[in-house]
């Protein structure tokens, strides 16, 4: 750690998605942000003025929130309905971020991450003008994601173009931080960065997820499901619903399983894939499944710890695309979990070694049911003991001191700042 009483210079980030939004990007990229501002570094923030999920939401041009300086930009956000309004605002923000970072003062160094892809151009060319060292934070792939999901050929032009840009910012950041194995394998087949790519999941917010029992746990007692005997078993999803995470399967199966009067489905979040919860409940009308919006940050505990069991959805072709950060969350509320994807991927591996789940396949329905009903069979004490061993292994090698404290290091060894420059040159 740095002395934090040492004036580092600046860094700036740049990222579409930062706090208050409700997207994990932008609360990650603060919780870095703080931890940065802790260790002696001014840092300055280039984000979008309104919600990345919902446009609709407006936030302030300026403040700063634990040191951290916030500069809002304006136009930068359409939502995600149309993808070209999304490119648009995309490059719209581009604009802005160039225009504001070529004029930050003592400016040491850049992080930015995937989110969206045209951040890292605006940050590669602060980069070159400025002459300052960039960390490169990579959250999911593109073109991979875009290729995979069937949106573009794998030889068009934009995808020969995209991968070109690509390997120029890996070949030039001064670090890389993958996700998970899976991303580092196919980061280093588009060019080999082992030699200063780190290996690191996104951290949970452990410290704000304690474990609420039903029993005075209140987002239980407002939607009915209640606790003890009579409680009702939930089965939930929470987060982001994307083109990478459908869960059109479970949506199925619970559609089947309404006459287990005791088991509820719960979908919390936003995102292009809430679509298909919506045209399901339009459709069948059914009594066990519950729409929500994303929760507030202080409220997310009581949210989390009231399923019994989490879904959590890996898309079949996005393996190393894009990284399941939900399952952190359900971990560190004591939750088992419930894959729906293909195996092997990050979440199978940990279900896998630590025994704190089960797996069902994207469009097996009859397998999901069956997968289910085993659930809630299982008896309350092994599913509790599932349970403490997810909130163990957060505790002990995935928790927010400990991961947050990791990244910041990388960004460290990469942007020494001002202060470390002088000293090593004295030396």
């Amino acid at each position: 750690m740095s002395n934090s009483n040492a004036w580092r210079g600046t860094i700036l980030i740049i990222s579409q998605v930062y706090v208050p939004d409700p997207a994990s990007v932008g609360q990650h990229m603060h919780d870095a942000a703080a931890e940065l501002v802790r260790r002696g570094y001014r840092v300055v923030v280039l984000t979008s003025g309104r919600g990345y999920d919902d446009p609709t939401v407006k936030y302030k041009a300026r403040e700063t929130l634990d040191g951290v300086e916030i500069r809002r930009t304006a136009l930068s956000s359409f939502g995600k309905k149309s993808i070209p309004l999304r490119v648009l605002a995309q490059l719209i923000f581009l604009v802005q971020c160039v225009a504001r970072g070529l004029f930050v003062r003592d400016l040491q160094g850049v992080l930015v991450s995937t989110s969206p892809p045209m951040a890292s151009v605006a940050a590669l060319i602060v980069r070159f003008f400025r002459r300052v060292p960039l960390v490169y934070w990579v959250m999911d792939l593109n073109p991979d994601q875009m290729v995979e999901l069937g949106k573009l050929k794998p030889n068009s032009p934009l995808v020969k173009l995209f991968n070109m840009f690509n390997r120029y910012i890996l070949r030039r950041a001064r670090a890389v931080v993958a996700l998970d194995r899976f991303m580092a394998e196919r980061l280093n087949r588009k060019l080999d960065v082992s030699d200063k790519l780190d290996i690191m999941p996104p951290w949970a917010h452990d410290s704000a997820l304690e474990v609420v029992p039903h029993e005075s746990n209140p987002f239980r007692a407002e939607h009915g499901l209640g606790s003890g005997p009579e409680g009702k078993f939930c089965v939930m999803y929470s987060g982001n619903h994307g083109f990478s995470t459908p869960v059109v399967t479970v949506l199925e199966a619970a559609v089947r399983m309404q006459d287990r009067e005791n088991l509820r489905f719960f979908f919390i979040g936003g995102g292009v894939g809430k679509k298909d919860v919506r045209e399901t409940i339009e459709k069948h009308k059914p009594t066990n499944i519950v729409d929500l919006p994303y929760q507030p940050f202080d409220r997310i505990k009581y949210s989390l710890s009231a399923a019994d069991v989490h879904l959590v959805s890996v898309g079949d072709d996005v393996v190393g695309v894009v990284h399941p950060c939900k399952v952190y969350g359900a971990m560190a509320v004591a939750r088992p979990i419930l894959l729906l994807g293909p195996d092997p991927c990050h979440v199978s591996d940990i279900i896998r070694e630590h025994k704190i789940g089960w797996h069902i396949k994207h469009g097996d329905v009859e397998g999901a049911i069956a997968t289910i009903d085993q659930i809630l069979a299982t008896p309350r004490e092994e599913l509790e003991a599932m349970g403490k061993r997810a909130r163990r292994l957060i505790e002990d090698e995935l928790s927010m001191n400990k991961l947050l404290g990791a990244f910041c290091d990388v960004v460290e060894r990469a942007i020494p700042g001002r202060t470390a420059a002088a000293q090593v040159s004295t030396e």
